[in-house]
């Protein structure tokens, strides 16, 4: 005989785990960064702070990318920025 309580517990525990929001790490999604630029992702120097992150990470020269960021106007940096990073991250507007 199965008492009531083990079935309930198999029944709740079965549920629980099905609707788990654990997943496993194959299903990790390994998509690209994304910056929304109308946002306070967007400022000028949080750019140049992601760039200084993501060259290093990336073994770039960030002083070149810096050079080339701060040369011209806000769409240059945005240019330069995406030009440099833009396989691993995505801009939007």
């Amino acid at each position: 005989m199965v008492c009531r309580n083990t079935i309930f517990s198999d029944l709740l525990w079965n549920s629980i785990r099905n609707n788990m929001t654990i997943r496993k790490i194959s299903e990790m999604h390994r998509g690209k960064i994304r910056i929304d630029l109308t946002g306070p992702d967007g400022n000028a120097y949080t750019l140049l702070g992601y760039a200084k992150t993501y060259a290093k990470r990336l073994g770039k020269d960030f002083k070149d990318i810096r050079n080339r960021m701060i040369s011209g106007d806000y769409e240059n940096l945005v240019e330069v920025f995406d030009k440099e990073f833009g396989d691993i991250v995505d801009l939007y507007r």
